[in-house]
């Protein structure tokens, strides 16, 4: 794949001011690679986790670490699904998701190696999604919850989104 069009994505790509702060604080140039390297410290930072700390809520938090982890494997999940429809060209509108009720129905919790385990594949999904689109693909964009981003917009917020969530578990865990 071509690091031109994995590489960063310009401003005008991501149309939410929250959005473009994650991808910038997200380093790297290419962002396979960094979809790739963040399945490395999911991993490392999954296997810290005492017994003890995933459903505990560590102030001014409000979702236990269980709790975050599930988010996050939804979150990767609607942000796959939004670069498929992108990247196919379909120009319908999608709807937004409210997160707070997804976490706050604890609908999914279950194992939390089950939720990593979820997590990593649904990671490992989209990788493959963006490895196989035509070049031009990530270049498409759409509209969902009213904002307009592209394909190669939606990779580098999915990846900016997993980085902000678990740099808030690892601070957590030194709690």
């Amino acid at each position: 794949m071509s690091k031109l069009v994995s590489g960063r994505c310009q401003p005008h790509e991501i149309a939410a001011d929250y959005h473009r702060g994650l991808i910038e604080a997200t380093p790297g140039s290419d962002v396979l690679e960094v979809l790739q390297a963040q399945r490395s410290w999911l991993q490392e930072i999954a296997a810290t986790i005492r017994p003890d700390q995933a459903d505990q809520i560590h102030p001014p938090y409000g979702w236990t670490i269980r709790q975050v982890f599930a988010h996050c494997a939804d979150a990767e999940r609607v942000f796959g699904y939004r670069m498929l429809r992108f990247a196919a060209g379909d120009a319908t509108e999608l709807p937004g998701w409210d997160e707070n009720f997804y976490a706050d129905s604890r609908f999914g919790l279950g194992d939390l190696e089950r939720l990593v385990r979820e997590l990593d594949l649904l990671r490992q999904t989209n990788q493959l999604l963006l490895q196989r689109i035509e070049p031009e693909c990530w270049d498409r964009s759409g509209v969902a919850e009213g904002k307009r981003l592209s394909v190669r917009g939606l990779a580098w917020l999915t990846a900016g989104h997993l980085r902000h969530h678990l740099q808030i578990v690892q601070k957590r865990l030194q709690q």
